[in-house]
């Protein structure tokens, strides 16, 4: 399974690079696939690239599902051997 995560640009760099916030995490994604992307926009991130600019309501949309999953997947797995 493929996931691309939604992020905000919080600065551009030479070479097509950027930081991108990815749900408090910082990380250097490339712009390269999209040129278009500026500082503030939100971006599908994707293998350290940048892959699709989309709107606030969808990144933020995109952000629920991931945390339902994650919520999901806490209450499914099993507790490690000896927790309490």
């Amino acid at each position: 399974m493929c996931l691309a995560v939604p992020g905000r640009i919080t600065a551009v760099h030479e070479g097509d690079r950027a930081d991108v916030d990815m749900l408090g995490a910082r990380r250097e994604v490339s712009l390269r696939l999209v040129p278009e992307a500026r500082e503030g926009d939100y971006v599908l991130v994707h293998a350290g690239f940048g892959i699709q600019v989309i709107d606030e309501r969808e990144a933020a949309e995109t952000i629920r599902l991931l945390q339902e999953m994650d919520e999901l997947l806490d209450d499914e797995l099993p507790a490690p051997k000896g927790a309490a």
